[in-house]
């Protein structure tokens, strides 16, 4: 049996894929994955998970066309906005994995402020990784590390530079959409993550399917290096 679940990480993929299949665009697959995204947060807390980490946008992701670009983040803005109350209805601190640097105007202040006003709810952690990159994640701290006088320089001291500081390391991947690669997320986090793949494009992604994965998660052993019992 794996231990407890306690962290679960979500690389949401396949909104555009999703929205061509449906012959519409982009964008719809990009709102009707923002809904997804509800009920999974929502189901989460139900679950008493105490972190959820969403991959939502990546530095890569930059590349993309301008017009999904503003699409995305007016979605995130509307989202931040108009969910707020439920955060603090289900005790949610939402926290950035990222940087605030190149966010539109009106992205940045909607979750500067959703950050502070729950900053003190204590039921789950929301890690939205937005502008992120792990190995940029990994410089940033290595950069901050080497300035650590050197009986300071600990690995735990290490860990607290990144991101997810103080926080625990996810014990579940999921990624939806049917690719199966990392996408440079969480690559020092997940070194002993349990790992699952869907085919399920993040749209149609459910609670009973998060259900099921979390069953198959409860049937792994999870062993970290030592033989088993």
């Amino acid at each position: 049996m794996s231990e407890s679940l306690q962290h679960i990480a979500i690389i949401m993929d396949g909104n555009g894929r999703w929205a061509k299949k449906q012959n519409k665009e982009r964008s719809f697959g990009h709102r009707i994955g923002a809904d997804s995204a509800r009920e999974i947060i929502t189901h989460c807390r139900a679950l008493n998970i105490s972190y959820l980490t969403l991959y939502a946008f990546s530095k890569e992701n930059w590349a993309r066309p301008k017009d999904e670009i503003s699409t995305l983040f007016s979605l995130l803005t509307e989202f931040l906005t108009k969910e707020l109350q439920t955060l603090l209805k289900n005790d949610i601190c939402l926290k950035l994995i990222g940087t605030f640097d190149n966010l539109p105007i009106t992205t940045k202040t909607a979750l500067k402020y959703a950050c502070e006003k729950t900053k003190n709810c204590t039921g789950m952690v929301l890690n939205l990784a937005l502008d992120y990159s792990s190995r940029n994640e990994i410089f940033l701290a290595t950069q901050k590390f080497a300035l650590l006088e050197k009986e300071k320089q600990t690995e735990e001291n290490f860990q607290n530079l990144f991101f997810t500081a103080h926080q625990i390391d996810p014990d579940l991947l999921i990624r939806t959409g049917g690719e199966k690669r990392l996408s440079n997320f969480l690559l020092y986090q997940l070194a002993y993550t349990e790992l699952y793949f869907s085919d399920t494009f993040w749209p149609d992604f459910t609670p009973n399917e998060l259900d099921e994965i979390i069953k198959k998660f409860y049937q792994r052993q999870r062993r970290f290096g030592k033989i088993p019992e």
